[in-house]
């Protein structure tokens, strides 16, 4: 089997596993991916070399960017100081305190080796543990600060990583040469990263004045701002992780502007939502894929270690797990204890208790694609020619914590929001809210056209029937989103009636344009076009009854 071949298998177990999921609900979909990369493996005869600085690059970089892209920015700023603690303070505690506690365990860790696992096992992975968290009634505001953690502990493990990697090969440790280059890496990563994307959308917003906006062009250059930003920041020394998070909330900032058209975000929405999918989807087959690989030299490298064969092992595995997540429920105690003690509430159920926050909090922190990739990162040799010390059962350690995190996660989160509902009055009174302000500046906006010269003149009247039947339209949206409306049974019934009449109106036009495109009455790009407007508009009213 070739590598094209290869990459089409890989892209297939994604989509397979996606159907898995689908029919057996009770399955998280990156267990479900690391199973069939697993059984890949016993199939087929090709070995990929799984280069970390590839795997950072190729699939890091843009999911981070899209993850900064589309975090909403009020929950990031307005719960930074939870966040940070979390990213920061809980990431140093567990390199200290697991690293520590690793050495103690398997005495063949050095310090070095022992700080450097810990710093691996730091990062949680929300992408991980998304698809658990999609069928259970997470607190939306917890969700958002366990988001933004994964973006910013990323790189704080990677950076401690780094140290104790350093520290390893030189022998020497200077706290001040460290702080000066974590301050290096973040303010670094974060400049380049901003003004690698303020510069890609500078550039093509101006050739959009000049020229035209080519959709095609704007979403290629979206798909580069990542890798740009990445390979940027690590040519200058400093974080390309950070570099691709900065870029994808500024990202954000660009697309809150509106400067691209509206096909423009839809199209480059569904490409982006399709990178997502294979991209998370790629990552977890992979490590499905070298588990058998890691499984074979498992029990040389483990007696290596000194210690007493596979079960003991796997004893240290579930050990370490147990510590991480101790240390975890600690941390997150104390930051969640704080907000609870100002007055502030993570969670809008006030039947939602502290205790349940912290066990949601602590089973959410699943490893995942950044642990692996560090792992494999780790050096061949420390120092003088000296083989790194237990480089073989890092790896597999960070195997292990991986597998047990997400099949925890899969199960913990089940049982402690058991209790839990999910809330959709809020969501469908904030929804509403939302319209009925887009609507009255819709009216706004009409008014305030209809004052224009152009339509004040001799066609002032043919002006007046078309924006009062718009406006009829809009008056009509605000009336069955009040809140007067949206309590009565009689008007949710309504709504619901006359989405499902649009949406077989819709599909009778659509099988009437591809009656008319079959049998060639018509240009077949005009045909094309108008039933891409159709789509767009079941799109709407599906993504409508999803919400309700």
């Amino acid at each position: 089997m070739g590598t094209i071949a290869f990459i089409v298998l890989l892209l297939g177990m994604v989509v397979l596993s996606s159907i898995i999921v689908r029919s057996c609900v009770a399955l998280p979909l990156p267990m479900v991916q690391i199973a069939l990369g697993a059984v890949a493996a016993r199939v087929v005869t090709y070995r990929v070399s799984l280069e970390p600085a590839v795997l950072f690059q190729l699939f890091l970089a843009p999911l981070l960017f899209l993850d900064g892209w589309r975090i909403p920015r009020a929950g990031l700023f307005r719960d930074k100081g939870t966040i940070l603690s979390l990213a920061l303070g809980l990431v140093l505690i567990t390199v200290l305190g697991i690293g520590a506690f690793i050495h103690w365990l398997i005495p063949a860790f050095s310090w070095p080796a022992a700080f450097a696992l810990a710093a691996i096992l730091s990062p949680t992975d929300t992408i991980a543990v998304s698809s658990v968290a999609a069928r259970v009634p997470l607190p939306r505001r917890l969700m958002l600060i366990l988001e933004g953690e994964s973006l910013l502990n990323d790189a704080s493990g990677l950076v401690c990583f780094r140290f104790a990697v350093v520290a390893a090969l030189t022998g020497n440790f200077a706290l001040w040469r460290a702080a000066g280059t974590f301050l290096w890496l973040a303010v670094g990563g974060l400049v380049a990263g901003a003004a690698i994307c303020l510069a890609a959308n500078a550039a093509k917003d101006w050739v959009s004045r000049r020229w035209g906006e080519d959709v095609g062009a704007q979403i290629l250059v979206s798909l580069i701002i990542p890798f740009a930003a990445y390979l940027m920041a690590d040519a200058i020394g400093a974080s390309g992780i950070l570099a691709a998070v900065a870029a994808g909330l500024m990202m954000g900032i660009e697309e809150r502007a509106g400067r691209a058209s509206a096909i423009t975000r839809i199209q480059r929405a569904a490409v982006w939502d399709a990178v997502q999918f294979a991209g998370n989807g790629v990552i977890f087959v992979l490590l499905g894929h070298q588990l058998p690989e890691i499984l074979g030299g498992a029990n040389t490298a483990i007696r290596q270690a000194g210690v007493s064969g596979l079960p003991w092992f796997a004893f240290d595995v579930l050990a370490v797990c147990v510590a991480l997540a101790a240390l975890r429920a600690a941390w997150t105690g104390v930051a969640l204890g704080v907000r609870y003690g100002l007055g502030e509430r993570v969670a809008t159920d006030s039947s939602t208790s502290l205790a349940r926050l912290v066990a949601i909090s602590t089973f959410a922190g699943a490893r995942g694609a950044v642990t692996l990739a560090a792992a494999m990162a780790i050096p061949l040799v420390a120092r003088a020619d000296v083989p790194w010390p237990a480089r073989d059962v890092s790896i597999l350690m960070a195997a292990g914590v991986i597998l047990v995190s997400l099949v925890s996660a899969n199960a913990g989160l089940a049982l402690v929001t058991r209790p839990l509902k999910r809330s959709a009055t809020s969501a469908t009174g904030e929804e509403n809210g939302i319209r009925s302000l887009a609507a009255l500046a819709a009216l706004q906006a009409i008014e305030q056209a209809l004052r224009e010269p152009m339509a004040q003149g001799s066609r002032a009247h043919v002006y007046a029937q078309a924006g009062g039947r718009i406006a009829a339209d809009y008056h009509r949206r605000i009336a069955a989103h009040s809140p007067t409306a949206a309590d009565k049974p009689s008007a949710r019934q309504a709504s619901e009636v006359e989405r499902r009449l649009r949406l077989v109106a819709l599909a009778a036009e659509r099988k009437e344009l591809n009656s008319a495109a079959t049998f060639g009455r018509q240009s077949q790009e005009l045909i094309r076009e108008l039933v891409y407007e159709i789509d767009l508009q079941e799109s709407q009213l599906t993504s409508q009854a999803r919400r309700t």
